[in-house]
């Protein structure tokens, strides 16, 4: 009894995950076709409202510049500065005293 039970609440969650991602597509295509500068209403845009702190400066505006600058590094230069940093929290000569064992 109970599994069937979990069958159709898994089946009840399924229709309403379907029914929601149908709803989405709508609702984009339908934006998309709008365009960028058209809006539904004739009420002036307000301000985008920033819904995090670390979004703004220190003068409150929004900023535009990426937050987090990523440069590519291979396998082997990550690896070598992971095994400096362990090594430099003291955690590689536990490691080294019981391969001496």
């Amino acid at each position: 009894m109970l599994h069937l039970l979990y069958i159709f609440a898994f089946t009840v969650l399924a229709v309403l995950a379907i029914a929601n991602l149908v709803r989405n597509l709508i609702s984009l295509g339908i934006e998309t076709r709008r365009g960028p500068g058209s809006s539904i209403s004739s009420i002036p845009k307000q301000p985008r409202r920033v819904s995090h702190p670390e979004l703004l400066d220190s003068d409150g505006n929004v900023l535009d510049e990426p937050l987090l600058v990523m440069r590519s590094i291979s396998i082997k230069d990550a690896r070598e500065q992971l095994d400096a940093i362990y090594e430099s929290s003291g955690g590689g000569s536990a490691l080294d005293d019981k391969k001496d064992d």
